[in-house]
């Protein structure tokens, strides 16, 4: 019987082999990726060994992971091997499948002999928490042998060939060098509490994170969190759910460009507890902040590029009703339509024409949601609404002509606006309203 192995994802492999890279297969410079930005995530599409998925460009990773394939999925993965992997979280590691020798392709760039690590239990359900199909998440594996500018305006990925790849050169571009430990890409920059201190920090650069910054408690004797915060769900680990401190700081400096009261998470030791084998660590800054700039990621001259963007001085907001809502799938939804037909005939005091309307009915599938979780003493609860409840209606509209993104975009949008949702529990209808209330 082989031996389980239990591996780290936050450890790297000593050494990677010299035929596992991505190349430009087709004598090309550079070669340009659609993506889609959903919760500040970079969304894109690449296939494996034929078959085309929708992965996340993670920075904050170093092997390549899926966690949502199915029968549809039909992948055919090679060199398989049974190991344990543990991510963030406080749970126990989780069973997976290591494959080695696979193709994986972005257009007209090609990984040869690449290593994926498949979740066989895709416990955090991060499609459902997107509202969209998520196969999985992609970082240093790319990273390592391309040059990546992120446009977050135009929603473009840019790969360029390192060898072709010449820095760009504009006065309000700020370069800063890249450490890496573990193959993780670290930056130092500053970061000023509710005490107006200025903290030298060294943060990983996680663009698949999609709160603005993670501050790791105690790591620094000024990291604490600030008087007011509300604790809340920041995300979900490989290892189980992260629970943080909601709260915010008084200005994040990364270079010249300064961010003002940017939304920040606090987190204890016992979720980061193998994030903080790095002792120089002290969080990571997300989509939150990165979507804001322009972004060159290069991994090859261990430079980061950032060109500030129009949204640079935009407020941060956050999730002010205290629900989780996830997707719920798809449900038959009765619609109708109105027909008109035109009809012909002659009298003495008419034209002839009459238009007539016939009204008929259709079953359609819509996608449904759902409250996944409430935080304590927020509006919603205090309101009445529970995890569990099915979402029909949001402020007069119907659950279904809603996205998972409308849905969040709405309740960041401003301090006061009531809520209104009625919710199906059970067998009944219940309706409910509150309104968002700022507890940061």
């Amino acid at each position: 019987m082989k031996k389980k192995i239990l591996l780290l994802l936050l450890l790297s492999i000593s050494a990677i082999k010299a035929q596992s890279k991505f190349q430009f297969i087709k004598k090309s410079e550079k070669e340009v990726v659609k993506f889609r930005l959903i919760n500040n995530l970079i969304v894109f599409p690449l296939s494996i060994n034929g078959k085309e998925l929708s992965f996340i460009l993670d920075t904050g990773v170093r092997k390549s992971i899926l966690f949502n394939l199915n029968e549809k999925d039909s992948l055919t993965l090679k060199n398989t091997q049974k190991v344990f992997i543990r991510g963030l979280g406080a749970g126990k590691p989780v069973e997976a499948i290591r494959s080695k020798s696979n193709e994986v392709r972005i257009k007209n760039v090609l990984g040869f002999s690449q290593e994926i690590f498949v979740i066989l239990d895709d416990t955090f359900k991060l499609s459902s928490k997107m509202g969209t199909t998520i196969h999985g998440i992609i970082g240093h594996d790319l990273l390592k042998d391309v040059i990546v500018k992120v446009n977050y305006n135009s929603k473009t990925l840019t790969l360029y060939e390192p060898k072709a790849y010449k820095q760009p050169k504009c006065r309000s571009c700020e370069v800063l060098d890249i450490d890496f430990y573990k193959n993780k890409p670290f930056v130092d920059i500053i970061v000023s509490t509710d005490n107006k201190e200025d903290i030298p920090v060294t943060m990983l650069i996680d663009s698949g994170g999609s709160d603005a910054i993670w501050m790791f408690e105690g790591t620094e004797k000024n990291i604490v969190t600030p008087e007011k915060y509300f604790i809340d769900i920041l995300g979900e680990g490989l290892s189980g759910t992260i629970y943080g401190k909601r709260s915010r700081v008084s200005k994040v400096k990364i270079g010249k460009y300064t961010l003002e009261n940017p939304t920040a998470s606090f987190l204890d030791s016992v979720s980061t507890i193998n994030a903080r084998k790095f002792k120089r660590r002290n969080g990571s800054i997300g989509g939150g902040i990165l979507k804001r700039f322009k972004v060159w990621i290069d991994y090859p001259n261990k430079k980061f590029i950032l060109k500030k963007s129009s949204s640079l001085k935009k407020g941060f907001h956050y999730n002010m009703s205290g629900l989780h809502v996830v997707y719920n799938g798809l449900e038959l939804v009765k619609e109708k339509s109105d027909i008109s037909s035109r009809t012909t005939f002659a009298t003495d005091d008419t034209d002839g024409n009459v238009i007539s309307f016939v009204t008929s009915y259709a079953y359609k599938f819509k996608p449904s949601f759902k409250i996944e979780s409430v935080v304590k003493g927020s509006p919603a609860d205090i309101a009445g609404l529970e995890p569990g409840d099915i979402i029909k209606r949001i402020n007069g509209k119907f659950g279904h002509e809603y996205t998972l993104e409308s849905i969040t975009a709405l309740f960041q949008e401003r301090p006061n606006k009531k809520i209104s949702v009625i919710v199906e529990r059970g067998v009944v209808e219940l309706k409910y309203k509150f309104y968002l209330e700022p507890r940061i």
